[in-house]
């Protein structure tokens, strides 16, 4: 006879882990359960446009860094199951701190966040002492809460330019988002070191082929792209900017340079146009995030089910954390975005 209650109590185990690679009853309509569950549980999700098509299609409200930030900010749910990589996560637990924030896989970290460990970013700020820090919101906590002031992609300029021009300013943890805005702003932010996996393969003699063999087809890039590939781009902008760009644009071709799950949502919100993923310098076909695609519906469905893995965070860091994200949002509102 099988022992449901141990069954039970191994998943949860697992679960508390962050591993979620559990068999489950193929049989069950995954969407019509996680329906079900999130009318029971008053639960929101939040998804990145770099999720799997499944997850964007479920989930409550998909949005970059900005929009998904300020969607938590403002949430009157219950529970926020964030479908995206574990520092979206955490912005959500610290904007929420009596609300349960659950992450399908904990394993979805970020190389971008994990190029910037506090510790070392502390060493290198505390020879700056006259720099304010703007950090990127692809970050950790605790780079967080060494931060003056965090921005997106999607605010990045507008932040700078709030500031007196004479202000110092180190930019952290993505060199290229830092140097395209220096770039913008006629700034000379000093720049961390950091970089995303993802938007650092692109190649520029693939791109360039491509482009010949579609003459007619607009570039659109993400500002964490390298500058070679920024330099062949028609349009410069976050996954939103991206995304409205080539709703609004009359073009009918475009080749994109960032995370290919954006494409789901183009394609979606585009039928008559053609997206062409960027090419990598490697012999992939495509541009996934490997943490992004940690998720999955199952994980997801899992997730909710038993209301773990659960983000928790220390409360003198979700503090120190939360001011330069709220700082950020005042911008945002300020000017609009």
């Amino acid at each position: 006879m099988v022992d449901i209650h141990n069954i039970e109590l191994q998943k949860l185990n697992l679960l508390e882990k962050g591993f979620l690679d559990i068999n489950i009853d193929i049989t069950l309509d995954l969407f019509a359960e996680i329906e079900k569950l999130k009318r029971e549980k008053n639960a929101i999700i939040l998804a990145h446009y770099y999720q799997e098509p499944d997850i964007q299609d479920i989930a409550d409200y998909i949005g970059d860094s900005l929009g998904l930030s300020q969607k938590a900010a403002s949430t009157d749910a219950d529970i926020i199951v964030f479908a995206g990589v574990h520092f979206m996560a955490e912005t959500a637990k610290i904007l929420n701190p009596n609300k349960k924030v659950l992450l399908p896989d904990l394993r979805a970290g970020c190389s971008l966040s994990d190029s910037a460990p506090p510790e070392k970013f502390k060493i290198f700020k505390d020879q700056h002492p006259d720099h304010l820090v703007i950090s990127y919101i692809n970050c950790s906590a605790g780079m967080k809460a060494l931060s003056d002031i965090i921005c997106t992609s999607s605010n990045a300029q507008k932040i700078v330019e709030s500031l007196p021009i004479e202000q110092p300013i180190i930019f952290a943890p993505d060199k290229n988002l830092g140097a395209f805005i220096n770039k913008k702003t006629g700034r000379n932010m000093l720049l961390w070191n950091g970089s995303c996996m993802v938007h650092e393969i692109f190649s520029e003699e693939k791109i360039t082929k491509l482009k010949i063999r579609h003459p007619h087809a607009l570039l659109i890039a993400h500002p964490e792209c390298e500058e070679s590939i920024l330099a062949l781009a028609d349009y410069i902008g976050s996954t939103t900017g991206l995304l409205q760009f080539a709703e609004t644009h009359p073009s009918k071709t475009f080749i994109v340079a960032t995370e290919s799950g954006i494409l789901h949502q183009m394609q979606k919100n585009c039928p008559d146009k053609i997206f062409i993923p960027a090419p990598p310098n490697n012999q992939c076909a495509c541009n996934d995030c490997p943490y992004m695609k940690l998720n999955t519906l199952e994980k997801l469905y899992l997730c909710m089910k038993y209301e773990l893995p659960e983000i928790t965070m220390d409360e003198e860091l979700r503090i120190a954390a939360k001011k330069p994200i709220d700082r950020m949002l005042a911008i945002s509102a300020q000017y609009g975005l």
